[in-house]
């Protein structure tokens, strides 16, 4: 089982590597056409073509498992494990020319996240991970080393970071951001999962979105949880179906969700 795994990793990283360079060439394009899709996203032919990209060699090293992702419709497989992808984290940075865009490889195994790939082409940087075998960071062409959160233990120490403070007034959840702002010593908009690359490598403590889809963050859970952070929805509940998430170095989880304050 853990060659089989080990195997799906490589794959998630070559295809990421691979639509990574594919994303590049659209990057910064001031003809580059962006679209608004139904729920008020942009979306470009970049995104489209870059998670073709990646289905396709998907399905042919891993034949028969199932693909979904954020811009086509699941490819449904015939054994245990789940795809997950988003090809381009970041739309909205992407077409400004913002270099902090990812592309995103979760997989799932009868359910439970077990690796996950985030790759920042424009950076080149890259971290993963698989259940059991620890988080890696590479820069460019350097050797990876082991990703691990901070140690930081109080939120008066802490630097959080979320994406965009409209996303709490879309929720109503502006009090919930009013409180960690206070409880917190540093407050920073590093977005979208480039800010779990920071989480998970020890640059800041604490993330809260209150807008995410299970492609926003599949990827995130298992390797923030393999640096030793811990990742639950608003609730404390581990799953990236509740539309809302928590990454924290496990120090301040608790504590930042009761701030948060949504009934249980």
């Amino acid at each position: 089982m853990a060659e089989t795994l080990a195997h799906r990793l490589e794959v998630a990283l070559h295809a990421a590597t691979e639509a990574g360079v594919s994303t590049l060439k659209h990057f910064a394009q001031s003809a580059l056409q962006v679209e608004t899709k139904a729920d008020g996203t942009p979306v470009t032919v970049a995104d489209r073509e870059a998670e073709r990209q990646i289905r396709d060699f998907i399905a042919h090293a891993c034949p028969g498992d199932t693909i979904m992702g954020e811009e086509h419709d699941t490819q449904i497989g015939d054994n245990e494990y789940t795809w997950i992808i988003d090809p381009i984290d970041g739309t909205f940075s992407f077409v400004r020319g913002v270099p902090l865009y990812t592309t995103l490889i979760g997989l799932e195994r009868a359910g439970e996240l077990v690796a996950g790939v985030i790759h920042l082409p424009a950076l080149s940087e890259t971290i993963y991970a698989a259940r059991g075998t620890g988080a890696w960071h590479r820069l460019g062409n350097n050797q990876p080393v082991q990703a691990r959160v901070s140690n930081t233990s109080t939120l008066s120490d802490a630097v959080f970071s979320t994406t965009s403070f409209d996303y709490y007034k879309q929720t109503g959840t502006e009090s919930s951001h009013d409180r960690l702002l206070r409880a917190v010593g540093h407050s920073r908009g590093w977005s979208d999962a480039y800010a779990a690359v920071l989480l998970a490598t020890g640059r800041i403590d604490v993330l809260v979105e209150p807008v995410v889809q299970p492609w926003d963050i599949a990827a995130l859970f298992p390797i923030v949880q393999e640096a030793g952070g811990e990742c639950t929805d608003w609730r404390g509940v581990n799953s990236i179906q509740s539309g809302h998430c928590v990454l924290t170095n496990g120090h301040l989880h608790d504590e930042t969700i009761e701030l948060l304050s949504i009934p249980t």
